[in-house]
Order: C-alpha cells, then sequence, then structure tokens
C-alpha cells in the first residue's frame, strides 16, 4: 500500500479548551461561569465532579507546552475563559487573566507552536446567564466587546480565531435538553442558537477591526445522517435531522438564511428564531476557514412518536468508543467532500477529532491504545481521501492534547493522546501521542501506520 503523503503545508496540531484543563477557576480575578455553577449542582455531573484542578494547566502551561513540542505539534488550539478575562461578562476587564493567556501565547510562539485560539468554548460568565443567557439578545453584544478586548491583547501575535466551539451544543445541550450547563430544559434553544450565531459575526467584526491580517472562522460540530432504510420515510426523517444539527448552522453562515424546511417545520412547533433586520447579513460575513469537529455519523429512523421533529437514533451493529459512539471514518471523508460540495468554504481544519477509552498505566509504564491509534489512523486516512478529491483542508487538530474534564462525564472519560494522572498530575504520552509524532515527523502515513478500514 502506497504511502499516503499530507500536503506539504498540511498543519497538524491538538487541541484543548479551558474549563477542561485550566483549573484555578477561583484565582487571579476568574469570575464564575456557568460550567461552575453547573458543576456545584448536585446529580449534574457524573461523581460530583468539578472544574479544579481539571490539568492543573493554569499553572503548569510551561511543561504543557514542552510535551507539545517533544511531540512535534507545529499548532496548538485552546480556548480563553471570557470569565478571566471579564468576570461579569462584560465592563471591568481583568488584567490578571490577560496577563495569563499573554505569556501562554509567548510561551508557544517561542517554542515554534502556532497558537489557534477559541474565544467561546462553552463557559458563558455566570452573570451573563443571570442576566437571560444566550437567548438573551444583549449576551451577543457582550461577545463582541469581549472578543475586541481580546483581540486588542493577543492579535499582534495570533493570527488564527475561532469565535465558537459548536454552537450546537451550546443552544440544545444548554437551552433545551439540560444536559450541559445552564441545564435549562425546554427552553429557548432556538434563540440562543440565533444570538450565537448572531455573537460569532459580530466578534468576527470586532477580530478584524482590531487587527486586519487575522484569518478567523467559527467551528462546528457535525454529525453526517444516514437513513436507518431506503423507505421514504427514514429519509425524510434523515433530512430532518441533517436541517436540525447541521444545516441549521450552515445555511445561515453561508447562505445567508435559515433552512426553509426548518423553519417551516418549527413554525408548526410554534417556534422560530428571534431575527431582526440585518441579522442574516452579520452572520454570513465571509469566513476565512472553517472548523470541523466530527466524532461519528448518525443512523436515523422515522419515528411519529418522537415529538416534532418525528426522527429517532438507531443503532447499527459496528465498532464504538466508550462513548458509545460509532466509529465510522468513512462518515467523515463523506461529510468533507459534501461541505466542499455545497457550501464552498475556501478552507477547512478539522478542528476536532478523536476518541474515549478507558485507558490505564500498564506494568512498562507505559499507556498503549491501539483502538484509539487505529481511530486516529483511519480518520487520517479519511481526511487524505478527501484531499485527494479536492476538498481543501488544511489541517488535523487531534481532540484532545490530554485527558481532561470531559463535561457531564467528569473524569470518567479519557480523550487525551497523554494520559493525566490526576492525583499527581503526572503526564504520560500514550501510544496515540507517539503515533502521531511519527506521522507529523514524516508528513505521511506509511504503510507500517496503515489499518484495515
Amino acid at each position: 500500500m502506497a504511502i499516503r503523503h499530507f500536503p506539504d503545508d498540511f498543519l497538524w496540531g491538538a487541541a484543548t479548551a479551558a474549563f477542561q484543563i485550566e483549573g484555578a477557576t477561583r484565582e487571579d480575578g476568574r469570575g464564575e461561569s456557568i460550567w461552575d455553577r453547573f458543576c456545584a449542582t448536585p446529580g449534574k455531573v457524573l461523581n460530583g465532579d468539578t472544574g479544579d484542578p481539571a490539568c492543573d494547566h493554569y499553572h503548569r502551561w510551561r511543561d504543557d507546552i514542552a510535551l507539545m513540542k517533544s511531540l512535534g505539534f507545529p499548532a496548538y488550539r485552546f480556548s480563553i475563559a471570557w470569565s478571566r478575562i471579564m468576570p461579569k461578562g462584560r465592563g471591568a476587564v481583568n488584567p490578571a487573566g490577560l496577563d495569563f493567556y499573554d505569556r501562554l501565547v509567548d510561551g508557544l510562539l517561542a517554542a515554534g507552536i502556532r497558537p489557534f485560539v477559541t474565544l467561546y468554548h462553552w463557559d458563558l460568565p455566570q452573570a451573563l446567564e443571570d442576566a437571560g443567557g444566550w437567548p438573551a439578545r444583549d449576551t451577543a453584544a457582550a461577545f463582541a466587546d469581549y472578543a475586541d478586548v481580546v483581540a486588542r491583547r493577543l492579535g499582534d501575535r495570533v493570527k488564527h480565531w475561532i469565535t465558537l466551539n459548536e454552537p450546537w451544543c451550546s443552544a440544545f445541550l444548554g437551552y433545551w435538553t439540560g444536559d450541559h450547563a445552564p441545564g435549562r430544559k425546554e427552553g429557548p434553544a432556538l434563540a440562543a442558537a440565533h444570538h450565537l450565531l448572531l455573537g460569532h459575526g459580530l466578534a468576527l467584526a470586532a477580530l478584524r477591526a482590531a487587527h486586519s491580517d487575522v484569518r478567523a472562522g467559527i467551528t462546528l460540530n457535525f454529525s453526517p445522517a444516514d437513513p436507518a432504510s431506503d423507505s421514504d420515510a427514514d429519509r425524510a426523517a434523515a433530512w430532518r435531522y441533517d436541517g436540525f444539527f447541521n444545516r441549521w448552522y450552515l445555511d445561515p453562515l453561508y447562505r445567508s438564511a435559515y433552512p426553509a424546511d426548518m423553519l417551516a417545520l418549527y413554525a408548526q412547533m410554534g417556534q422560530a428564531p428571534p431575527v431582526q433586520d440585518d441579522d442574516m447579513r452579520i452572520i454570513a460575513a465571509p469566513l476565512d476557514f472553517l472548523g470541523v469537529n466530527y466524532y461519528s455519523r448518525a443512523v436515523i429512523r422515522d419515528d411519529p412518536q418522537a415529538g416534532g421533529l418525528r426522527y429517532a437514533h438507531k443503532r447499527p451493529e459496528g465498532e464504538y468508543t466508550q462513548m458509545d459512539w460509532e466509529v465510522h471514518p468513512a462518515s467523515l471523508r463523506r461529510l468533507l467532500e459534501r461541505l466542499h460540495r455545497d457550501y464552498a468554504p475556501t478552507t477547512l481544519y478539522i478542528t476536532e477529532n478523536g476518541a474515549a477509552y478507558p485507558d490505564e498505566v500498564s506494568s512498562d509504564g507505559g499507556v498503549h491504545d491501539p483502538d484509539r491509534v487505529r481511530y486516529i489512523a483511519r480518520h487520517l486516512a479519511a481526511c487524505h481521501d478527501a484531499i485527494a478529491a479536492g476538498v481543501p483542508l488544511r489541517g488535523y487538530f487531534v481532540w484532545s492534547l490530554m485527558d481532561n474534564f470531559e463535561w457531564a462525564f467528569g473524569y470518567s472519560r479519557r480523550f487525551g493522546i497523554v494520559y493525566v494522572d490526576y492525583a499527581t498530575q503526572r503526564r504520560i504520552p500514550k501510544d496515540s501521542a507517539l503515533f502521531l509524532r511519527q506521522v507529523i515527523a514524516a508528513n505521511a502515513l506509511t504503510e507500517t501506520q496503515m489499518f484495515t478500514r
């Protein structure tokens, strides 16, 4: 089997998020976030886990940069904690918060690692939630103000910015199912989704106004939908799911309108996004790149008893991760080709891709994770196939650099390519990290690294 070489300018990176790794939630003037409050609410997070100490990255960032450098990563995607910068979400700026990210960026650049900054990875300041949260239009304006503050401090050195991470999760897991912070159930999720997108557009303008040479985009999570059968009913159900999960964000960003079929369906349910004049123009401002988070597909069947969207998931036979997510790399190639065909982004990055498995330290002191190695290798092969088909995919960021706080699952799920012993904060590169080091060094998947797909 031939070696699969990636383009010479292909960018390799690892990704994390502030609340999941930083800890120090009460240090140096940081304000309370919705995840602090959610963790403090009994029954919300498995085992009562919280964001402290997480991976203690706030104090160990120098060692973590050295670790990334040793693994050969040319880029690092991380998020900024809004409540470290503006403890109440707006108004007063906390100098110590900006200083921390200032040092982190300088440390990365000194190590030859390109920073990719995500402004929002789910951790809304609690004060803004108390004032209405993302369902309130004012939150979008506050987000733009925050973006301006951060960009003016870091934009002379940070050239790649992501406004939002996975707005579907923020809106629907936060304001509809209640599985994530702030934990509202059957709340105004469409309003939250719209104001997240509006905030994205306003923040995009703020970033570019602060520094004209930045490259800015957004990261969406995707779940390609396959019908459970060839029946018309299942095909229609899969299209509804695609509208709910994928097109509801893609169409405003690239077509300046919500998908008409979903607007009609939501209207039947008595719901509509609170669109005001000029909103869609702001949301559809041109993107420099689209970030793609991919973990698995969805297999969908029609279910007239399942509420207004009338779909249900089917669990096909196959391989699954500890999250009970199907391993299906072929859907990643299909997704990338669909995005290229239907929406034509100028540049794509895989901003998250990875898997959770129940890793343990072996008697030899290593952490052997063959399932993760195989998962990553197969998805990298899918990326290579998509590039060969003409998709403008320019980079891949593995999720995650290290084991961390996995939201409502607490510390019970390990996505990292580096093992974290939470009792001692010792970092141990897993076999998957050593595998990626080899891939990055060669900028290729070699014959011995390939796996049957």
